[in-house]
């Protein structure tokens, strides 16, 4: 993986965010995870030079996690993660965007999706839970598999490189013997961020109040690829079926060899399949592919 590029920062309804900008084309927002050490570089940056071909990407650090603000949030966490989200793109100037998006970050996505439809034009989401039951059986640890292994890894003698490597190889990635060591550095470095160790210090209390988004996922008009590891260690491919169906105009993509970090694993293979969907949805890409496919 390459060094992060340049930092920007900008406000987004009095949050100051840390960004990337990489690019030039198409708005797109790339929003990252919620495991420890998590930023926008960490889980994106593999695969964001293939989209900064021809996107303008823009890489974001979520509130409380990289190098954006650490204050604490209170009421609905998704609704408030939305509103300043789109209070950011107002200040970049972005009215329309594409949102690639993993697991925390797509939660964030497909609510701002269902409440500020104008702002969205598609979306990608690999690995989320907007809510807390699966079509098949209860969901691992009764959803709060990830909030598990958070309070797993800074608790007893903290945080320690070799949790933060058994962490992702357990959990996030399907071969861990490939994960590369300047990622398990950049994670366990940033887990070290004194913010970030006193949010995990007050378990869920500082993240805001936890939503079941079943509700909004029929209200969301913007397509939805949903791209998921066959291998995901938190949610098994049956469950973004049932997302799939849900969301009016759903779709869902099981890619094999991968856990629930696939844009990292395989970035070539997830740029193929994401660029796929989000060029499909063009207008001359559709009007060529009707004319070659009229007798």
């Amino acid at each position: 993986m390459t060094p992060p590029p340049e930092s920007h920062y900008a406000d987004g309804g009095g949050i100051r965010y840390h960004y990337h900008d990489l690019g030039s084309g198409s708005d797109t927002v790339f929003l990252h995870g919620g495991g420890p050490g998590c930023t926008a570089w960490s889980d994106f940056g593999p695969v964001a030079p293939l989209f900064a071909a021809d996107r303008r990407c823009l890489l974001v650090d979520i509130q409380q996690y990289g190098k954006s603000a650490k204050s604490r949030i209170t009421g609905p966490m998704w609704d408030h993660h939305a509103a300043k989200t789109v209070a950011l793109l107002d200040t970049l100037g972005v009215e329309r965007a594409d949102f690639v998006c993993n697991s925390w970050g797509g939660t964030i996505a497909l609510n701002l999706a269902a409440k500020y439809p104008d702002r969205v034009g598609a979306l990608v989401v690999t690995g989320s839970m907007p809510v807390f039951y699966g079509p098949l059986a209860p969901l691992p640890e009764g959803g709060r598999r990830g909030r598990n292994a958070r309070d797993v890894y800074y608790g007893g003698e903290g945080p320690t490189r070799e949790k933060m490597r058994q962490l992702i190889t357990r959990l996030e990635w399907y071969d861990g013997d490939e994960l590369p060591a300047e990622t398990l550095d950049l994670r366990y470095q940033q887990s070290l961020d004194p913010g970030e160790r006193e949010l995990a210090a007050m378990s869920d209390s500082p993240r805001g109040e936890w939503q079941d988004l079943t509700g909004e996922l029929g209200r969301i008009q913007a397509p939805v690829l949903f791209v998921w590891g066959m291998h995901d260690a938190f949610l098994t491919p049956d469950y973004p079926l049932m997302l799939a169906r849900m969301v009016p105009r759903g779709n869902l993509h099981v890619m094999d060899r991968v856990s629930h970090h696939p844009q990292e694993e395989r970035p070539n293979a997830f740029h193929a399949v994401v660029t796929g969907f989000l060029d499909s949805l063009l207008p001359t890409f559709a009007h060529a592919a009707e004319r070659a496919t009229t007798p």
